[in-house]
C-alpha cells in the first residue's frame, strides 16, 4: 500500500510556540517542526548536530518566514544546554505553549555482548533527556500559567520485545511511565503530558543504511505492508498539540499498523 496523500494544514496552532528537540534531520523531529509551522505555529527548534540545525532553520524560515523560526544546538545529555534551548525560545518568540521532546538515540546489540556505555548511552539520550526537557517544560509552564502541553515521543517497543533492544526498548518503557507521571503532576496547573509510540517510521536516510533484509522483516509486521512516513507521526503529535485532544493526558498513543 502507497503513503496516503499529504494532509495539508488546517491552522490547529495558530499563535502557539513550541520547542521541538531533535528537529534537524529528515525524521519525526524535522516532519513536525514542518507540520507546525502549516498549522500557524511559531517554532524554536533544537538539535546536537549545530550544522544540520542551521541549515533546517534556515530553509523553514525562507518557507515561512524568519520571524516564526529560530534554533538553538542543543545535546539533550546537558542540561545548561536544555536550558538555554527554553530560554531562547521564550526570548525569541515572547511565551512557549508546546514542547515536543523527540530526541533518542538507537543502537543493536544482545544483552550478552552489550557494554555498560552503550546501555548508558542510548538511557540518557533517550529517557533521561527526555526527562531533563520535560522538567524544564514544566517549570516554564507552571511559571507562565496558561497551561500547555507536552508531547514526547515513546515506541511501540517500550510495549513489545525486540531482539538486541533491550536499551532502547527500556528507555521507551520509561518514557511512558515518565509521561504519564508527569501527566498528573501537570494537571493541577492545566499542562497535558502525552506520548506518541511508532512502530516503523523511516525517511530516505535511514532507507540507505538499513539492509534490505531488515526492511522487509520489518514491514512485513505492519498491516499496511509498508513504514510510516515522518510526517504521518506528525499528524498524530499536532492532533495532541492541538485543542482537539483537550480531554487527554497520560496517554500513550501507538501510531502503528503491527498486528503481532
Amino acid at each position: 500500500m502507497s503513503a496516503p496523500q499529504y494532509v495539508p494544514g488546517h491552522q490547529l496552532l495558530t499563535g502557539r510556540t513550541a520547542v521541538i528537540t531533535a528537529a534537524a534531520g529528515a525524521g519525526i523531529g524535522g516532519a513536525t517542526a514542518r507540520r507546525f509551522l502549516e498549522e500557524g505555529a511559531r517554532i524554536a527548534i533544537g538539535d546536537a548536530h549545530a550544522r544540520r540545525l542551521k541549515e533546517a532553520e534556515q530553509a523553514l524560515a525562507e518557507e515561512f518566514g524568519a520571524a516564526n523560526v529560530t534554533s538553538l544546538p542543543c545535546d539533550v545529555t546537558d542540561e545548561t544546554q536544555v536550558q538555554a534551548l527554553f530560554a531562547h525560545a521564550e526570548q525569541a518568540h515572547g511565551s512557549l505553549d508546546i514542547v515536543v521532546n523527540n530526541a533518542g538515540l538507537g543502537g543493536t546489540a544482545e544483552l550478552t555482548e552489550m557494554t555498560d556505555a552503550q546501555w548508558s548511552e542510548v538511557l540518557d539520550v533517550t529517557l533521561t533527556g527526555t526527562f531533563r526537557c520535560t522538567r524544564a517544560a514544566l517549570r516554564s509552564l507552571r511559571s507562565a500559567g496558561r497551561g500547555g502541553v507536552v508531547v514526547n515521543n515513546a515506541s511501540v517497543v517500550g510495549w513489545r520485545a525486540q531482539t538486541g533492544q533491550a536499551h532502547y526498548a527500556a528507555a521507551k518503557a520509561g518514557v511512558m511511565a515518565l509521561t504519564r507521571c508527569a501527566a498528573v503532576e501537570a494537571a493541577a496547573y492545566g499542562v497535558r503530558v502525552n506520548a506518541v509510540a511508532p512502530s516503523l517510521a523511516m525517511h530516505p536516510h535511514l532507507v540507505k543504511v538499513t539492509s534490505a533484509e531488515l526492511l522487509d522483516e520489518l514491514t512485513r509486521k505492519e498491516a499496511f505492508g509498508r513504514y510510516a512516513e515522518p510526517w504521518e507521526i506528525a499528524n498524530v503529535i499536532v492532533f495532541l498539540a492541538s485543542g482537539y485532544s483537550s480531554y487527554m493526558t497520560g496517554e500513550v498513543v501507538a501510531v502503528s499498523s503491527q498486528h503481532a
